[in-house]
């Protein structure tokens, strides 16, 4: 059985039972296998640690250690491969956000997701897509993205990698093009542009398209306000 077909596995972490005990239901009448709940991001951790799930459903606030330390040990060097992580939030442009995805996560759900659309999600993280429109990480980095913070991404990261098409075609997609847009504004073919993107993730080690916009404009590549570097 290949790893599309296999049986999905997630981990839910949030610190209110109900909450949790909802999402498993939720995730099982979808065909979800939940191989751990947890209750705060040490939780999280360890469970992740223990089953190797495909993703984490993630909350944000949490006791003791949050959604987004947990976010960042699951998806360091020291985590398993493979995890992702998806966020739990309120507020849609919650700045814990901003700073769960720079520390590794794959996108975000509100928490008033609906049950088709919560399965749906969680499928297309474990194929490498991006969960969240690039329009909208767009929106989370411009409005607290800040040149003079420390940059969270990884600094071994070098886009010396990336020839100009692909550095090209980064700059688009951190502007929060599709794959349609850019392949129109390219003149090239979707599928040439699946392709680009797919290798700009492999050269840069980034995860999916939501941490190529982050890296985007962390490395000055991209400004906020839409100006290239």
């Amino acid at each position: 059985m290949t790893a599309d077909r296999a049986p999905l596995r997630a981990v839910i972490a949030d610190d209110q039972a109900l909450v949790r005990t909802g999402f498993a239901m939720i995730l099982a009448a979808g065909g979800i296998e939940v191989t751990a709940e947890a209750a705060d991001g040490a939780e999280a951790v360890a469970a992740v640690r223990r089953t190797q799930p495909d993703v984490v459903l993630m909350d944000i606030r949490m006791p003791g250690m949050d959604g987004i330390e947990a976010t960042r040990h699951i998806t360091g060097d020291a985590g398993p491969a493979g995890t992702r992580v998806v966020i739990l939030t309120t507020y849609d442009l919650d700045h814990y956000v901003y700073a769960a995805l720079t520390a590794g996560a794959s996108g975000f759900l509100l928490k008033d997701v609906t049950p088709e659309h919560l399965v749906s999600a969680l499928r297309l993280v474990r194929t490498g897509d991006a969960l969240l429109a690039p329009t909208i990480t767009r929106r989370l980095i411009e409005r607290f993205a800040r040149r003079d913070e420390p940059r969270t991404v990884a600094p071994h990261r070098d886009l010396s990698g990336l020839t100009p098409r692909e550095l090209e075609v980064l700059r688009l997609l951190a502007t929060g093009l599709s794959n349609a847009e850019l392949a129109s504004r390219l003149f090239l073919s979707p599928t040439t542009v699946k392709s680009h993107v797919g290798r700009i993730l492999s050269k840069l080690d980034l995860r999916d398209r939501v941490q190529a916009v982050v890296f985007a404009y962390e490395s000055g590549l991209v400004s906020p306000g839409g100006t290239t570097g």
